[in-house]
Order: C-alpha cells, then sequence, then structure tokens
C-alpha cells in the first residue's frame, strides 16, 4: 500500500468516476491543502503521513468551525455542507479518543514525566500531546491537561 496522499488521490479519482460530487470535491480540496503544505518553506518536499494527517485534522476542525458558524448564522445548508465535508474527511484521521481514554492517557503521561503543577502547563502539553498522537484535538488534551495540574 502506497502513502496516504495516493489512498487520497486514488479515493478522489474513484469518487469521480462514480460522480460523487461531495466526496470528490472535499478530497480535492484536502489534496490541494497537502500541495500548499509541500511547497511552503525553502523547497518543495513529499509529507510524511503523519504530516499529511496533521494537514487533514487541520481540514477537518475548519469544517467543524464553519459549520457551527453557518449554524449560529442560521444557514442550515452551508452547515451540513460542511459537517458533510468533515465526515468524509474523518474516514481517513485515526478514530479519536473518548473522553474517559484521553483522561487516562493524559494522567499517564503526566506521572510518566512527573509532572503536578500548573506551572509546568508547557512540557506537560508536549508529553500529553505526543501521546494523544491525533487521536484527540489539542483544545481537548489541553483542557485536559490543564483540568489534572489543576486538581494536583
Amino acid at each position: 500500500m502506497g502513502t496516504l496522499k495516493d489512498l487520497l488521490t486514488t479515493d478522489m479519482r474513484t469518487a469521480l468516476k462514480a460522480r460523487d460530487e461531495l466526496t470528490t470535491s472535499t478530497l480535492r480540496m484536502a489534496l490541494a491543502a497537502i500541495g500548499t503544505a509541500e511547497v511552503a518553506g525553502k523547497e518543495k518536499r513529499d509529507l510524511s503521513d503523519s504530516e499529511v494527517l496533521a494537514v487533514l485534522t487541520k481540514e477537518a476542525k475548519k469544517r467543524r468551525e464553519a459549520a457551527t458558524a453557518f449554524g449560529d448564522a442560521g444557514r442550515a445548508e452551508q452547515a451540513e455542507r460542511e459537517r458533510a465535508e468533515g465526515e468524509v474527511l474523518d474516514r481517513y484521521l485515526p478514530k479519536q479518543l473518548a473522553d474517559e481514554e484521553l483522561a487516562e492517557l493524559v494522567a499517564e503521561a503526566l506521572a510518566a514525566g512527573g509532572f503536578t503543577e500548573r506551572g509546568q502547563m508547557g512540557p506537560a502539553m508536549k508529553v500529553a500531546q505526543a501521546a494523544a498522537a491525533g487521536r484527540a484535538e489539542g483544545g481537548r488534551v489541553a483542557a485536559e491537561v490543564r483540568r489534572q495540574l489543576g486538581a494536583g
């Protein structure tokens, strides 16, 4: 099997042949974002699968935020489109951790690093983010680290 980018390209072509407009346009947008990330910096380079996942995670987060904004503005049709695009992207992302799983993972990471005070938030976040490895959004991880360090 090839890279994640290859999988996205193959799936986009399949969706195009099947005339699946939503999947085609969503994957086309994701591949464009990946292409932009590849040429960012001094020279063009191929992204690793983990870097492609980071781009997809960011794009999925944009869709969720846009859906919320459209929903709050009473634009249900656009909100539903953003949600649908987010669902297409979610197929390629690792399964997100449940709140209990995240709390357990953060507790283990904090214990392993010996973090007990709120003043250690920065280093504690690095360890917790690495442990979550794309299976939880940064905001959720930060909130859980803050909660656990505040209690300690």
